[in-house]
């Protein structure tokens, strides 16, 4: 059986990262969710509350003092829509189990569902995201294959390598093809960047190849080297040197290359698997969002590891759609 070439490769675990990463976070959420909404369902009482300070966070949220059935006082934060409504003074009905011994409240008013929103609305968010990175990768995939139907024609490739600049270092690394008339192969007239391939490094100097596309129009090139390998572009194709990317002058094969996708040879495996960066990638982001969580939302760790789902899920996504390569 074929093994999958690495922009295959790369494709399938952005697409499974981040399928995986908004499961884990509407799961998460959601079992919160359905643990609130049994929990409200049970706060069968009810206890006038006086609203005690407002204004409270970006929120807007306000902090209400109840009392329960025992005569026990509660100082309790709530977030609600309405906040013109409940302002310092005003009366803020609870609604709270009365056989708890410690009971939780809830706001009485069935419009204020605020809390239960701030759980479920971010898992349509998680859809959103997940639907986007996978259509992403899916017209992707479409447009290099129409592309790839069309009439080919030769021409001259140089690899270009470089960094994009304004970017995180992880997602800066780039791989262009200077494309030129044969007659003339030290003029490139097009520039086309592609996902990094293992073919790229034992290229030296420019070659003929076989481009399927138009290069006098906008879109896309898929360059088909001599032995049958195929590159996947990314983006549209320049008529001239990328603006926001600093290439090498010349391409020179790096001095010791490590292929993350295909092992160069059998005696010498590769520093660390292909997939590590995005491993990486996945544990700055979880560490950052669970940071930004305890800040935002004072501690709560429900929303704590949201954030970190979120972030470490957006990361690899990024990374993986980045076009990585070693």
């Amino acid at each position: 059986m074929r093994r999958p070439g690495p922009a295959l490769r790369v494709g399938l675990l952005g697409v499974t990262s981040t399928l995986m990463g908004c499961a884990l976070l509407a799961a998460w959420l959601g079992w919160h969710a359905y643990q609130y909404d049994s929990a409200r369902d049970r706060a069968t009482a009810r206890s006038n509350g006086v609203v005690v300070e407002d204004g409270i966070g970006d929120e807007d949220d306000i902090r209400v003092r109840w009392t329960d059935q025992t005569g026990h006082e509660h100082v309790q934060r709530f977030g609600v829509y309405d906040n013109d409504r409940y302002t310092k003074g005003r009366r803020f009905p609870v609604a709270y189990d009365p056989h708890k011994p410690d009971p939780r409240g809830f706001p009485a008013d069935p419009d204020e569902t605020a809390a239960e929103d701030d759980l479920l609305v971010p898992i349509g968010l998680a859809g959103t995201v997940a639907v986007g990175f996978c259509a992403a990768w899916a017209w992707r995939g479409l447009r290099f294959r129409r592309t790839a139907r069309k009439t080919g024609r030769p021409m001259v490739a140089s690899v270009r390598r470089g960094e994009r600049t304004g970017t995180a270092t992880w997602l800066s690394d780039t791989t262009w093809l200077a494309l030129a008339e044969p007659d003339q192969p030290d003029r490139p007239v097009a520039w086309q960047r592609v996902m990094w391939h293992p073919a790229v490094e034992d290229w030296s100097g420019p070659i003929a190849v076989t481009v399927h596309g138009s290069a006098r129009s906008r879109g896309p090139l898929v360059t088909q080297l001599p032995g049958g390998t195929r590159l996947v572009p990314l983006r549209r194709l320049l008529h001239h040197p990328p603006l926001h990317a600093l290439l090498d002058d010349q391409d020179a094969v790096r001095a010791d290359p490590r292929d993350f996708f295909t092992p160069v040879d059998t005696t010498t495996p590769p520093a660390w698997p292909w997939w590590r960066p995005g491993a990486q990638a996945f544990a700055v982001g979880a560490v950052f969002g669970l940071v930004a969580g305890f800040l935002i939302t004072n501690g709560s760790v429900v929303a704590a590891v949201s954030f970190a789902l979120s972030a470490g899920t957006l990361f690899t996504a990024s990374w993986a759609l980045s076009a990585p390569q070693p």
